[in-house]
């Protein structure tokens, strides 16, 4: 319900409030105790909370809690893209090039090429 009301949030203008929503959704989901049958859900809300950021034009820091995935699979798209943060003279390349190779290479097999795919290739491709 959280993250559902965080949508709306959004869509309303209710930024701040959207982002509150979304995130206290992902801590409890990453809080919550896990059964077998939920260990792979089809779209995590860490990565839904990552979404949003992203719809709102923001690149989360390295330091944000979009990367707190413990329980969530390695190969997760979302939450790969989320992971670092915009190059930057003083970001860290290094990391960034990791997490945007990541990203190419969990999609190379892809029917579609979405757009962060795109610009983490485009990234990559400068800095070879």
């Amino acid at each position: 319900m959280l993250a559902v009301s965080a949508w709306i949030a959004f869509k309303e203008g209710g930024r701040d409030q959207a982002l509150r929503f979304m995130r206290t959704a992902a801590d409890n989901e990453d809080n919550s105790l896990k059964h077998v049958a939920m260990e792979n859900r089809l779209y995590p809300l860490r990565e839904l909370y990552g979404d949003l950021l992203l719809e709102m034009g923001q690149a989360p820091p390295p330091s944000s809690n979009t990367r707190r995935r413990s329980r969530q699979p390695p190969t997760a798209i979302a939450a790969t893209w989320v992971s670092p943060a915009p190059p930057t003279p003083a970001g860290n390349l290094a990391k960034a090039m990791e997490y945007y190779g990541k990203l190419v290479d969990l999609t190379k097999n892809a029917d579609v090429e979405r757009p962060e795919v795109r610009d983490a290739k485009a990234f990559l491709a400068q800095r070879r």
